[in-house]
């Protein structure tokens, strides 16, 4: 038979899912995978694991559940040598080498390499969400989705790095942080020749190119580039904050800032910068710290042109121009430009002072504190003006020098009108109103 009506004839059985279950509404192709399903619903789980006593109806997923714990990965491919725990994950996997993509979507007319995938994705159009959880009703339009969120109410981990001990929640996290040992980053821009550790970052990564922001939030109209990024922005709508540091209690919207909290009680500054060797506690500040020696701003605002070193900083001053105050106090109300200025500004009610100095013991509300206080210690001076060739211990103090060459005043009195060249200054000429 030709091979394209085959493909044709196998795509749309794939595609028409004739066989729902009668008890929870599910879809399936044949009749025999609904009554393997069935089996779910009526027959008691006789395979258990030893390891971690999960329960399965049938031997052969206990069998493929095992493979979790051993890291057993029995399923090769003959062209690159990539191994998997599954065969099917070996015949999608097929699909990169050959570049088939025989299931499109009837809606859009986007193709995928597997049938699974364009199932999920008809979920895009119609916006269902047949998967909730048990524990806190919130609903998935894929099944694997929600079995990854059951693990922040239960707090397991069950994919171990046999380097280092760490453990992770997601086997595509485990491998990608395989990638910190290895420096192995796999993935490559076609356009620009950037490399990436994950195929995810460099899927979000083209989007720089394309421009490309798909996932819209239906409460403000803001777009993204990833759909956890829309997640995590919802949360700032809803307040909700499902992670939480197990030392101190304190809760946090996203999973990478507990992370990054964690280094706070530890002290651990695991990146480092191969330029001049300085440590940070958390990636993104090591690469914001690196801007410093490229001095790149790709960034760039389109109403005033402004530019920048970070695409969230261009964001924060967006908000200039617009007025928008996302952020409130939930103590008095008080509105700010971005998360961490409300943040900062909590402490004047919780006198709160987590920084401290490990040279004179002084604390702190602010990192940028701590780090200009510590100059005072070292004496150093790591910013100049390229004007006059004097040195400053910070950038703020650098910047405000720099208005005595260009003669700016942006800080003006609304009383009087008058101008001056730092905040500091007008604070106290206000006095003379009062």
């Amino acid at each position: 038979m030709n091979k394209k009506v085959v493909t044709s004839q196998t795509q749309k059985n794939m595609e028409e899912k004739s066989h729902p279950c009668d008890i929870c509404g599910k879809l399936y192709i044949t009749r025999k995978n609904l009554m393997q399903h069935k089996l779910s619903h009526s027959v008691s789980k006789l395979y258990h694991c030893e390891v971690c006593d999960k329960r399965f109806t049938r031997n052969s997923l206990l069998t493929r559940h095992k493979r979790i714990h051993t890291g057993e990965r029995p399923y090769h491919c003959d062209i690159c040598g990539e191994r998997f725990s599954r065969s099917g994950n070996l015949s999608r996997h097929k699909h990169i080498h050959t570049g088939e993509k025989p299931y499109h979507c009837d809606i859009c007319g986007k193709t995928f390499s597997d049938s699974g995938i364009l199932s999920s994705h008809k979920r895009v159009h119609t916006g269902e969400k047949p998967y909730p959880c048990n524990i806190c009703g919130k609903t998935f339009s894929q099944s694997n989705v929600l079995s990854t969120h059951k693990r922040i109410h239960t707090g397991e981990k069950p994919y171990l790095c046999n380097i280092c001990g760490k453990t992770f929640s997601q086997s595509g996290s485990l491998s990608s942080h395989k990638h910190i040992h290895t420096g192995e980053k796999p993935y490559q821009c076609n356009i620009c020749g950037k490399t990436f550790s994950r195929s995810s970052n460099l899927y979000a990564h083209k989007r720089n190119h394309t421009g490309d922001n798909p996932y819209k939030c239906d409460v403000c109209g803001n777009t993204f580039s990833l759909s956890r990024d829309l997640s995590s922005h919802k949360r700032i709508h809803t307040g909700e904050k499902p992670y939480h540091c197990d030392i101190c209690g304190k809760t946090f919207s996203q999973s990478g800032n507990l992370s990054q909290h964690k280094h706070i009680h530890s002290g651990e500054k695991p990146y480092h910068c191969n330029i001049c060797g300085k440590t940070f506690s958390q990636k993104g500040n090591l690469y914001q710290h690196k801007l410093i020696h490229t001095g790149e701003k790709p960034y760039h605002c389109d109403i005033c042109g402004k530019r920048f070193s970070q695409k969230a900083i261009l964001s924060k001053h967006k908000r200039i121009h617009t007025g928008e105050k996302p952020y409130e106090c939930d103590i008095c109300s008080k509105a700010f430009t971005n998360n961490s200025s409300v943040s900062r500004h909590k402490r004047i009610h919780t006198g709160e002072k987590p920084f401290y100095c490990d040279i004179c013991g002084k604390t702190f509300t602010r990192s940028s504190s701590l780090a200009t206080h510590q100059y005072v210690h070292i004496g150093e001076k790591p910013y100049h003006c390229d004007i006059c060739g004097q040195t400053f211990s910070t950038n703020r103090n650098i910047l405000s020098h720099k208005r005595i060459h260009t003669g700016e005043k942006p800080y003006h009195c609304h009383i009087c009108g008058k101008t001056f060249s730092n905040s500091g200054t007008l604070s106290r000429h206000k006095h003379i109103h009062t």
